[in-house]
């Protein structure tokens, strides 16, 4: 074979190869034959955490499909919530990667007595909230914590939502909220994960463990620490304290993407009501307030927003 013939032969066969590559891509993305989309590393970690989480979840004594986790952090606290919410995920989505829904989100604790969204800093938004540090002291007393907003909703099968401050009130510091979630196979369903965090010097959690210690000794988390003659027994003390600020805030997200069926004009009310009949379920950890003094302050509050400049 001469040289010139040998070159039109391995140029013919280097061309063939090309164009049967092309054809087979074009036959896999045609209609009736999607390509098979995988999730991404951070999807696949959080399916992961289900997958391992679906027995514990399943019976959980939560009465509903729902896990609180905590530790003691090299100087801080962490609480964390695993919960299967009934929700489809772009739902989800729509609801908490729109910054302005955070404050109606936050201001359902019912330790949040003012929030607003504001510029951050880098021209990045942030929420300012005004915190008091019992429900029934005066919003004139109230520290403000800045937190940076952070909302990542780029893959389409995670969403991140994350919430900082560096500085905060009372000796603590590096406050952090962090919302993921991911679809699941099952239609209309989202696993979601919601983690709480701080720092604290030594002086602030020698008077938090003074308080648990007798004022607040009553007080429980979620976690079973054994069995006593009247049913469980739960974690006390600095993890209880964080688990129970943990659920709090994860039901201020529950009960904003609860109302979201509901008109316009009920949704503040119905996020209210859902908020409060939901910390009712856990009256040893949650319950502080009746009711109606929940749902007077709450509804000041939102007035106090309205006519804010």
């Amino acid at each position: 074979m001469g040289s010139q013939r040998f070159e039109d032969f391995i140029g013919f066969r280097c061309w063939r190869r090309h164009l049967a590559f092309i054809l087979s891509f074009l036959l896999l993305s045609a209609p009736g034959m999607p390509l098979q989309a995988q999730p991404g590393p951070r999807a696949e970690g959080l399916l992961a955490r289900y997958a391992a989480m679906q027995a514990p979840l399943a019976a959980s004594p939560m009465g509903r499909p729902l896990l609180v986790q905590s530790e003691e952090l090299d100087g801080g606290l962490q609480g964390e919530v695993f919960a299967l919410i009934d929700q489809p995920f772009a739902q989800v989505v729509q609801a908490l990667s729109k910054p302005g829904n955070w404050c109606d989100m936050l201001l359902l604790h019912v330790n949040n007595r003012r929030c607003r969204l504001v510029e951050g800093e880098g021209g990045g938004k942030a929420v300012e909230l005004a915190v008091v540090r019992r429900y029934d002291m005066a919003v004139e007393s109230a520290f403000i914590l800045q937190m940076a907003l952070r909302i990542d909703a780029s893959a389409p099968d995670y969403l991140l939502v994350e919430l900082g401050s560096e500085n905060g009130p009372l000796g603590t510091s590096q406050h952090r909220v962090q919302v993921e979630a991911v679809p699941l196979p099952s239609a209309g369903k989202t696993f979601l994960h919601f983690s709480y965090s701080y720092q604290h010097n030594t002086l602030a959690r020698l008077a938090s463990q003074a308080y648990l210690a007798t004022f607040g000794r009553h007080k429980v988390g979620f976690t079973e620490t054994g069995q006593g003659a009247n049913g469980p027994e739960y974690i006390r003390g600095l993890r209880g304290l964080v688990e129970r600020n943990a659920v709090r805030y994860f039901l201020t997200v529950d009960a904003f993407l609860d109302a979201m069926d509901a008109p316009p004009a009920q949704r503040a009310e119905r996020r209210a009501a859902y908020w409060y009949a939901a910390s009712e379920r856990y009256p040893r950890q949650l319950m502080e307030f009746d009711r109606a003094t929940y749902m007077a302050l709450k509804r000041s509050d939102r007035a106090r927003a309205q006519a804010a400049p």
